[in-house]
């Protein structure tokens, strides 16, 4: 808690030098020296006021000479003490001291940790996983040691990659709507929505993963497949940034955007199916991972349908909103049944190779999945595929429920 309030302080200190136009304007090591400089003058020393701090160091400093500024260079620290928390990167420096991968970017500064609301969002996520995903590995998500043996890293990469979406989907609702959050009683919850305030990135680059990362290769768990698909969900974010903001400024889109975005969007899953296979020593069944590729397309298609409105009315990625802007009112159902039809194809020709039995479990759990979402009498193991009412004017739809 104490590397979080440390980290708290150093970017209220930011956003002081910021507002009040001190930035050194070179790049945040610079302005971090700087924040780390007034910190110092606020900590207590004795009976010394601020002013009285500023006033020594100031005569202190026209003193320094150049031949001085060298000698102490014998000070210089060669690393942090151990234990010591880099509130910089956000992490034990001692994890990444010799990495392959180096931790750079101003988006570290903000980053990593995870929220108590990100790891509750998760839980979702993990169960369904557990409860699809197992079966292909022969495991059972109804025995407590398969999944408390695994939990761990799978929880933890899961949250990790909640806590992005948490911030893209934060992005993504500026400006579009306002949303007023109810305040809670609690003070860990109050921390952590504080936190999560400050801490949301300016920028969302493609080193954002590279704790994560880290962090995998550390526990022997990496491999360059998984970094892949962990640059996907880079690109899904990029992607679902780049199309919505176009649908609120009614600018053109391109359809292969579109498709390219729900096929990378159940990235996170393809993660932690790739993460049990390492953490059980197995070699990847790409059967296995092909025919689950299409049944994330059909379940995430389903879930858009289900959600539109919702979708709308937060600004986020659906793949109907994407259709309408591209094919328009009329075409734009009859485009995306096509998709859908020629998905249940490959679906079915791929469930024919699997071992008979599976295909048989994984669509009943398909079918208690769609019911527990509320999408009782379904037609298929993914719901009915019927396309909600369309929304031609979202701007006023999101003024009418804000």
């Amino acid at each position: 808690m104490e590397a979080l309030r440390k980290l708290e302080r150093v970017q209220s200190m930011l956003a002081f030098i910021d507002s009040h136009g001190l930035s050194s304007g070179i790049d945040l090591h610079s302005d971090r020296f700087l924040a780390d400089l007034l910190l110092f003058f606020v900590q207590p020393c004795g009976m010394l006021s601020v002013e009285k701090k500023y006033s020594l160091a100031l005569d202190f400093l026209n003193k320094v000479t150049p031949e001085v500024i060298g000698e102490l260079r014998c000070f210089e620290f060669d690393e942090m003490d151990e234990g010591e928390v880099d509130v910089y990167s956000g992490i034990p420096s001692k994890a990444t001291k010799n990495d392959e991968i180096e931790l750079k970017g101003p988006e570290f500064l903000d980053m990593p940790f995870i929220c108590l609301d990100s790891m509750q969002r998760a839980n979702s996520t993990l169960e369904d996983f557990c409860r699809s995903y197992f079966m292909f590995h022969g495991m059972d998500a109804n025995w407590p040691k398969s999944i408390f043996k695994f939990l761990p890293i799978l929880s933890f990469t899961e949250s990790y990659i909640y806590q992005l979406d948490t911030w893209n989907e934060k992005n993504l609702s500026k400006g579009s709507k306002n949303t007023a959050s109810a305040e809670s009683t609690s003070d860990n919850v109050n921390m952590e929505e504080k936190i999560m305030e400050i801490s949301l990135p300016k920028i969302f680059g493609s080193d954002a993963f590279n704790p994560l990362i880290s962090l995998l290769q550390d526990q022997g768990l990496i491999t360059d497949r998984i970094i892949d698909e962990l640059k996907s969900g880079i690109q899904y974010w990029a992607l679902e940034t780049k199309l919505c903001q176009a649908l609120t400024k009614k600018e053109k889109i391109l359809i292969e955007d579109a498709l390219k975005a729900i096929h990378l969007k159940s990235f996170d899953y393809r993660v932690l199916n790739l993460l049990l296979y390492q953490l059980r020593g197995q070699e990847v069944n790409e059967l296995h991972m092909e025919f689950l590729s299409v049944s994330e397309f059909l379940v995430e298609v389903s879930d858009d349908l289900y959600d539109y409105e919702e979708d709308v009315a937060n600004n986020t990625f659906n793949i109907l909103r994407m259709f309408v802007a591209v094919y328009g009112s009329s075409l734009a159902p009859k485009m995306l049944i096509k998709c859908i039809t020629d998905a249940e194809k490959s679906y079915e020709a791929l469930s024919r190779k699997l071992d008979p039995s599976l295909p048989l479990i994984y669509c009943q759990r398909c079918e208690e999945a769609t019911k527990e979402g509320g999408l009782n009498n379904s037609m298929n193991a993914y719901g009915k595929w019927i396309i909600p009412p369309l929304i031609l004017d979202e701007h006023a739809f999101r003024a009418q429920n804000t």
